[in-house]
């Protein structure tokens, strides 16, 4: 049992040796694309659950 485990984690090491990490500029790159896609997203969201909003309350009274 131990053995399996000590050889798992040999393993995971050897893995993540081979993983080419993102450098901090790329990784800077990224979160700023995604912060700047939920802004969109939430901006339009928000535009169109106002149109509705409104729609509803004119057909409702």
């Amino acid at each position: 049992m131990l053995g399996k485990t000590t050889e798992f984690f040999t393993n995971v090491k050897g893995e993540l040796k081979k993983v080419t990490w993102p450098t901090k500029k790329d990784t800077y790159g990224s979160t700023l694309v995604v912060i700047s896609v939920v802004i969109v997203i939430g901006i339009f969201l928000w535009v169109v659950d106002s149109a509705l909003s409104t729609l509803i309350r004119v057909i409702l009274s």
